[in-house]
C-alpha cells in the first residue's frame, strides 16, 4: 500500500518495525493498530511499516494485520455505528523485506526507505534470535519443580550454540570488482572480511547499521497527540536476561560463549542507557551525525554539528516473559512452558506477561506517549528499561526493571516503592547500586559505544565499493 504524500506528512505518524511476521513483533503491530486509533486525535493517520524476512512472509503478515484492523472496527461500529468510515482511512499498512544478519540487506532497506524522503517517527528494534540448540531436560525438571519462579523468569537450563556466524557479507562476484580497484589480489581481499557473530547481527549490529544509515530520516515531528514538536524515537527490545556475566568486552559479539543471546541483550542495555551520557557523547554524536548516502541528497539533513535535543531518542524497554516463536519449541513443550508461565504469575511474578499482546505493552507505550511524558519520567527517576508486567488476573501495565550496575534508574539510593520499583520478580545476582558501580557501568557503556562505532565504519568501507546491484540478499 502507498504511503502518504509529504503534503500531509505532519499528521502522518510513521512506525518502522523488524521482525514483525510472528510472536511480539506481530503483536506490536496489532497492539499499535488498537492503541493509536483510540489514543490519537482523528486527524493522524499511522504508517505502519512492517519487515519481514521473505515476501512470502510479509504478504502474510499483512494480510492478518488486516483481519486485526477489520476485527477493531467491528468492535468500534458496536459502540458507535459508522464509526470504522472514519476510522479505517487512518491505517496505512506496508511491508518491506529484510534479513537483519545480511549487512547488505539492511543497506538496501535503507536505501530503499531514504528514496521516498518521508520522515520515520518511530524505529522499534524488535527482530532478534535466540541462538539455542535445546535445554538441559534434568536442570529444566528439577528447578521448574523446586524453584518455579526463579526458574521460569530467570532459566539456567537454556543451551546455546557456540560460534554461530553468518554468511560471507560480500559475494564472492563483488569482491573481484573491489579487487579492479584496488592494488590487492582476490585471495587477499576475501581473507580480509571478518566474521560477524551470528546473534550478534541479527539482534544488534543489523539494528545498529539500519538506525544510522536511515538517521537522516529520524528527524524532529510534530506528528504528536497533543501536536507538540517531538523528536523521533528508536526503540530497543532486550530482555529480563540481559546478564552482566553474559558479556566479555573481549568477546563482544559472543562467539566464544553458550549465552550469545544474553551477551546480546546485555549491549543493548549498555548502548540505550548510556546513550546520553557524557563520556558516550562523542560516539553518538557521531553515529546519528546524518552524513549524506545514496539517494538522500535532497533531504534536508544535519551534519556532524548537529544538537543533541534534534537526535532521535533511545528508549529500552522489554516484554516480560510470554510464549513466542524464539525458542522453537515442539507444541507439546510450549504448551507445558505456557502453562508454567501462568502459575509463575498466579504466585505473584510480575514478569510473565504470558502473551504476545500483553508483552508488547511496553514497546507500544513507549512507541505512542507524549515525548513530554516519556521525558519527565526519565528526567524524574533517570533513564530506564521499561518492561511489560501483569497483575496475577493478568491486566498488563509498564514498570521500570532493575539492572545490574544501573539500578532502576542509574541513581544510588533508589528504594522499592511497590509500583515502578519491584523487588519481587528479582534477579537473584542483583547487587544493590553503588557509586563505583554506577561508575564502572557509564565507562563501560563508552567502551560498547567506542567498539560499536569502529565495527560500524570497518563495515562502511568494506561495503562502499559495492556496486548498487550487491544490495541483493546474499
Amino acid at each position: 500500500m502507498a504511503g502518504p504524500t509529504n503534503e500531509d506528512a505532519k499528521s502522518v505518524f510513521t512506525v518502522l518495525v523488524t521482525g514483525a511476521n510472528s510472536g511480539l513483533g506481530f503483536a506490536i503491530c496489532c497492539r499499535l493498530i488498537t492503541e493509536f486509533l483510540s489514543t490519537r486525535p482523528q486527524t493522524q493517520t499511522l504508517h505502519l511499516i512492517l519487515t519481514t524476512r521473505s515476501r512470502t512472509k510479509c504478504d502474510d503478515t499483512l494480510a492478518r494485520l488486516r483481519a486485526h484492523l477489520q476485527s477493531v472496527l467491528r468492535e468500534a461500529n458496536g459502540k458507535t455505528l459508522g464509526i470504522s468510515l472514519l476510522l479505517e482511512p487512518r491505517i496505512h499498512l506496508e511491508g518491506e523485506t529484510v534479513e537483519l544478519t545480511s549487512l547488505l540487506g539492511v543497506k538496501a532497506l535503507a536505501e530503499r526507505l531514504l528514496a521516498r524522503r518521508q520522515k520515520i517517527d518511530c524505529l522499534i528494534c524488535n527482530a532478534g534470535i535466540g541462538g539455542w540448540k535445546g535445554m538441559d531436560w534434568p536442570r529444566a525438571i528439577w528447578t521448574i519443580l523446586t524453584d518455579l519462579l526463579n526458574a521460569a523468569t530467570y532459566p539456567t537450563f537454556k543451551k546455546g550454540y557456540i560460534g554461530l556466524r553468518t554468511k560471507r557479507q560480500i559475494p564472492p562476484d563483488d569482491y573481484g570488482k573491489q579487487v579492479r580497484s584496488s592494488s590487492r589480489s582476490l585471495r587477499e581481499t576475501e581473507k580480509e572480511e571478518p566474521i560477524l557473530g551470528e546473534v550478534f547481527t541479527a539482534n544488534v549490529f543489523g539494528h545498529y547499521m539500519l538506525a544510522h544509515w536511515i538517521a537522516p530520516l529520524l528527524r524532529l515531528n510534530t506528528a504528536s497527540a497533543s501536536g507538540e514538536e517531538e523528536r523521533a524515537r528508536v526503540i530497543w527490545i532486550s530482555s529480563l536476561e540481559a546478564y552482566p556475566h553474559a558479556l566479555d568486552m573481549e568477546d563482544l559479539q559472543g562467539m566464544k560463549t553458550d549465552m550469545a543471546y544474553e551477551s546480546s541483550k546485555r549491549l543493548t542495555d549498555l548502548l540505550v542507557l548510556t546513550a546520553d551520557l557524557p563520556p558516550t557523547r562523542p560516539h553518538v554524536s557521531s553515529y546519528f551525525s546524518a552524513t549524506p548516502y545514496p539517494n538522500t541528497s535532497s533531504i534536508d539533513i544535519q551534519g556532524p554539528g548537529e544538537q543533541q535535543q534534534d537526535r532521535p531518542v533511545m528508549y529500552l524497554s522489554h516484554p516480560g516473559i510470554c510464549g513466542t516463536a524464539i525458542a522453537a519449541l515442539p507444541s507439546i513443550l510450549l504448551l507445558f512452558m505456557n502453562l508454567s508461565f501462568y502459575l509463575a504469575r498466579l504466585l505473584g511474578s510480575p514478569w510473565h506477561t504470558t502473551t504476545a499482546w500483553s508483552g508488547a505493552c511496553a514497546p507500544v507505550w513507549l512507541a505512542l506517549s507524549s515525548h513530554s511524558l516519556l521525558e519527565g519520567l526519565e528526567r524524574e527517576g533517570g533513564k530506564g528499561k521499561w518492561g511489560s508486567a501483569t497483575n496475577t488476573s493478568g491486566a498488563d501495565r509498564v514498570i521500570r526493571t532493575e539492572i545490574s550496575g544501573w539500578g532502576w534508574g542509574g541513581k544510588v539510593g533508589e528504594k522499592v516503592d511497590g509500583g515502578m520499583r519491584m523487588k519481587r520478580g528479582r534477579w537473584r545476582g542483583m547487587k544493590e547500586l553503588t557509586q563505583e558501580g554506577r561508575e564502572d557501568f557509564e565507562l563501560l557503556g563508552a567502551e560498547v559505544w567506542r567498539k560499536m562505532e569502529e565495527l560500524r565504519r570497518e563495515w562502511e568501507e568494506r561495503l562502499s565499493g559495492l556496486p548498487e546491484d550487491s544490495s541483493e540478499e546474499v
